[in-house]
């Protein structure tokens, strides 16, 4: 199930994207300013970003920005501003595609769906190769690819941390945001569980796919470029 954030701060057009997606399939989280859209996107794990322009405390191209200097989220920016230079700003701080209210519900799941398509292609979304590693996402199968093929028992939180790493790679997830997005925000465990896990996994795997940076948290390093 696609994840999309919702940071829209008119409560009235919140409440009809959050129907219209939930009817579509997607889950919805919604923030209503840009700060809380900030706190949302480092809590959660999301496929794609519906994101306002006009908000209070942080606007959307500040949001946009903040997002982009980390992550490659799809972004789809929602404004009743038409005018050329606010659409330019916003393709030019690389949000996906642009929508004008008001806007047509089913248009504007349809744009939805093509900017989905287009970041989880066929086949790219079904499996990770990482170096020796394959990782099937529809199956939650773990491969080491050396000398044939060999499947590599794991946990569902061992599967799920290995995804989530895997899909940020070069980026360090700290500890909480491992906890948030493999075992959810109500999660009142203690911290060191991670570490418990990401032990096992290097265990599991025999080679350390997996960076520790002290006092921080986990990272799996981009792959050198050929």
């Amino acid at each position: 199930m696609y994840q999309i954030l919702v940071i829209e701060d008119d409560e009235d057009i919140q409440e009809i994207l959050n129907n219209y997606l939930k009817e579509e399939g997607y889950a919805v989280t919604l923030a209503g300013d840009g700060v809380d859209g900030i706190a949302k996107f480092h809590k959660g794990f999301y496929d794609l970003i519906l994101l306002d322009i006009m908000l209070p405390k942080i606007d959307g191209f500040g949001v946009c920005e903040l997002i982009r200097r980390e992550s490659d989220v799809p972004i789809l920016m929602l404004t009743a501003l038409d005018e050329e230079a606010c659409q330019i700003r916003g393709l030019d701080l690389r949000a996906d595609d642009y929508i004008t209210k008001p806007f047509s519900a089913p248009v504007l799941m349809r744009k939805i769906a093509a900017v989905l398509r287009r970041a989880h292609k066929e086949g790219e979304s079904q499996q990770i190769v990482y170096k020796s590693l394959l990782v099937d996402i529809p199956g939650h199968h773990v491969y080491i690819l050396e000398n044939g093929r060999k499947e590599i028992e794991v946990t569902q939180k061992e599967f799920e941390l290995i995804h989530v790493l895997l899909l940020n790679k070069g980026i360090v997830l700290t500890r909480q945001r491992l906890l948030n997005l493999v075992w959810g925000e109500d999660y009142y465990g203690e911290e060191r569980i991670v570490d418990t896990h990401i032990k096992n996994i290097r265990k599991k795997l025999g080679q350390n796919y997996i960076t520790t940076i002290r006092g921080v948290g986990y990272r799996i390093d981009k792959e050198n470029p050929r």
